[in-house]
């Protein structure tokens, strides 16, 4: 398992974004040399976990739970077939672009050393939006993105450090729970039914959904009905 690409991106004004000041940073390419990673800071307040890298949006994207987000080149890979053309690294948004990681099955909670320094902690699936959509130019793509459920993983960082393409990656911590990010990206998309099952993952969790799915089990219960 390692890391290919770090991949960075600086604010670009677009008329397809809503963000105050109307720009995006999804356009992410491969970084040369090593890259800085710390923990941001409060979403709102804090942007990207990767020092050189802008986040836009302070509203939907950055911040502690929000500080990194990685994508598999495997699944890269499996968006190419489906879409009948090359993905770059970093062609999602993503900060990370790993080979032999399996990101979609990775539990909440699990934790990736990367390099000698560097400690990062899933906590959830990545929300499509319609700057993604646009940047993509695929009509469709928020609804067809949601229901592959093949969405890369959000990280915290718990260690802070230095990156650089081509450092190993190791899974150095495995939750004994079942929620995988798969599995909490849907929770909170389509089989809201499966909000109860992601209590399990506890405060591992971006703050977020585990707040959504305290409030699904306070009103429906355990039993994933809600009777709607």
């Amino acid at each position: 398992m390692k890391l290919l690409t770090v991949n960075v991106g600086q604010p670009k004004a677009v008329e397809y974004t809503d963000a105050p000041g109307g720009a995006t940073g999804i356009d992410k390419r491969p970084a040369e040399g090593p890259v800085q990673v710390a923990d941001p800071g409060p979403k709102g307040v804090g942007a990207s976990g990767l020092l050189g890298d802008s986040v836009c949006d302070l509203r939907h994207h950055g911040g502690t739970d929000q500080a990194v987000y990685a994508f598999a080149r495997e699944d890269l890979d499996f968006w190419e077939r489906e879409l009948g053309r090359p993905l770059a690294n970093g062609a999602f948004g993503e900060n990370l672009t790993t080979q032999g990681l399996d990101i979609t099955g990775a539990r909440i909670g699990e934790r990736w050393r990367i390099g000698s320094e560097v400690v990062l902690e899933t906590t959830s699936g990545r929300i499509p939006c319609r700057t993604f959509q646009a940047w993509l130019g695929e009509t469709g793509w928020v609804r067809r993105f949601t229901r592959a459920a093949v969405t890369g993983a959000y990280l915290r960082v718990i260690t802070p450090g230095e990156i650089r393409a081509g450092d190993p990656i190791e899974v150095v911590h495995r939750p004994d729970h079942d929620v995988t990010v798969s599995l909490a990206f849907r929770a909170s998309t389509t089989e809201r039914e499966l909000l109860p099952r992601v209590l399990a993952a506890g405060e591992a969790l971006h703050g977020e959904e585990l707040r959504t799915a305290r409030e699904y089990v306070a009103k429906h219960g355990t039993s994933g009905k809600s009777g709607e």
